[in-house]
C-alpha cells in the first residue's frame, strides 16, 4: 500500500495510527458485532464513545468546567448564522476581516443586525493580521468575531485582539489543536474538524455558559439553537456519530504525543523546514508577512503561473497530493496539519530544490 503526501487543506490528512485503528473496528466495534456507523446513537456503547470523546478534548485544551462543549453539524459554515442568530442581543457585532472565511462571516451576520467591519487586511489580498491592540470596538457589540487562522492565505493571530471588555468569538478551524490555548479569553472558540482532526460533517463549538440564553432572534430554527444542543448534550438529534468517533480517537493520539505543548513544538519544527527554505529560495516565495504566517497553511509562488501548474503537476507525479492554491488566489500551498509527518515537509523541500535546480 503506498500512502501519497496529502497536502490538502482539507478534509486533510489523517493519522494513519487512527486510520488503522478505525479500519481494524469497523466490522465488530468492541465486541458489539456492529459497525459504529450502525450503532444507535442512544446505545451505551455510543454514549461512551460520545463522553469519552469530550472528557479527552477538555483535558487536552484544558476547558474550563463554565464552558460547554457541542459536537454539532453544518461546517463552520452554519455558524457563521448560528453565532449572530444567538448572539445578537443588541443585533450589532464587530468582525474583523483577514480572509475569505471572516469576510463570509460578516456578511451572513449582516443579514442578522449591524456588523461593523472594525479592521480588515483586504488591502493587501489578506496576506497580513491587521493590528488589533486598540480596535474601533462598537460600544453596544454584542461580540468581536474573528477567523484565527486563514487556511487561504496562510495567515494567523498570534495575538489575540484586544475586544475592550466584548466576548471575542473565534473561527480556528485550520489550527484547531495545533498548539495550546487559553480556552478562557474565548467567549466561542469554534471548528470544522475536517483540517486537523477528523473527517467533513462535524463542528466543534466550545460555549461559554453565559452565551447560551433562550433569548434568541426571532425565527431562529430550533436546530440552530445553542441551548437545544447544550441541554441535550450533543444528542438532541442523531449527530455525525462516525465522525465523533473518529474525532475521538484523533483525541487519544494527540494524549498520547504529549498533547499540544508537544505538537505545537513538533509544528514548528516542520513549518521551519518549508518556511526557511522558501526565505532562501530563488525561484519559490511565500507571500505571507513573516510575522504573521500559519504553521498550518503554507502559501507560496513562483511569480510565474505556468511554472506553478507545472510544479503543480510534477509534485502530483511524484506523490505530493493537493499543492494547488485555493482557486481565489492560485499559486501553491502546502496544508501541514498535526498528522502530516515531519519526514512529509522534508521530502516535499527536497522536492523543491530540485524543481528549482531544473527551472531557473
Amino acid at each position: 500500500m503506498k500512502r501519497v503526501y496529502n497536502f490538502s487543506a482539507g478534509p486533510a490528512v489523517l493519522p494513519e495510527e487512527v486510520l488503522r485503528e478505525a479500519a481494524e473496528e469497523m466490522l465488530d466495534y468492541k465486541g458489539t458485532g456492529m459497525s459504529v456507523m450502525e450503532m444507535s446513537h442512544r446505545s451505551k456503547a455510543y454514549d461512551t464513545i460520545i463522553k469519552e470523546a469530550e472528557a479527552d478534548l477538555r483535558d487536552l485544551m484544558k476547558i474550563p468546567d463554565n464552558y460547554k462543549v457541542l459536537f454539532l453539524q453544518g461546517g463552520a459554515s452554519q455558524q457563521f448564522a448560528m453565532i449572530p442568530m444567538n448572539l445578537m442581543k443588541n443585533k450589532v457585532a464587530d468582525y474583523i476581516v483577514t480572509g475569505q472565511w471572516a469576510k463570509k462571516a460578516w456578511q451572513e451576520a449582516s443579514i442578522y443586525g449591524k456588523a461593523n467591519k472594525i479592521a480588515s487586511s483586504e488591502d493587501k489580498t489578506f496576506s497580513y493580521i491587521p493590528d488589533c491592540s486598540d480596535l474601533p470596538v462598537s460600544e453596544d457589540a454584542d461580540y468581536v468575531y474573528i477567523c484565527e487562522n486563514n487556511t487561504i492565505y496562510g495567515t494567523k493571530f498570534k495575538t489575540l485582539p484586544d475586544t475592550k471588555g466584548k466576548p471575542l468569538v473565534a473561527d480556528v478551524s485550520s489550527c484547531f489543536l495545533s498548539e495550546p490555548v487559553d480556552v478562557s479569553k474565548y467567549a466561542v472558540i469554534y471548528g470544522g474538524v475536517q483540517k486537523n482532526i477528523g473527517p467533513a460533517g462535524v463542528v466543534i463549538v466550545i460555549i461559554r455558559e453565559d452565551m447560551i440564553t433562550e433569548d434568541v432572534l426571532p425565527g431562529t430554527p430550533t436546530m440552530l439553537r445553542y441551548k437545544i444542543h447544550a441541554d441535550n448534550d450533543s444528542l438532541y438529534n442523531t449527530p455525525p456519530a462516525y465522525g465523533i468517533y473518529i474525532c475521538g480517537k484523533v483525541f487519544k493520539w494527540l494524549k498520547k504525543k504529549g498533547g499540544l505543548e508537544a505538537m505545537k513544538e513538533y509544528n514548528e519544527k516542520k513549518a521551519k523546514i518549508l518556511y526557511d527554505f522558501l526565505d532562501e529560495s530563488r525561484l519559490f516565495r511565500g507571500t505571507v508577512r513573516k510575522e504573521d504566517r500559519s504553521l498550518m497553511n503554507v502559501p507560496f509562488v513562483t511569480g510565474n503561473e505556468e511554472l506553478d501548474a507545472k510544479f503543480v503537476k510534477e509534485a502530483k507525479e511524484a506523490g505530493f497530493e493537493n499543492l494547488k492554491g485555493h482557486r481565489s488566489v492560485g499559486g501553491m500551498r502546502a496544508s501541514i496539519y498535526n498528522a502530516m509527518p515531519l519526514e512529509g515537509v522534508e521530502k516535499l523541500v527536497e522536492f523543491m530544490r530540485k524543481f528549482e535546480a531544473e527551472n531557473l
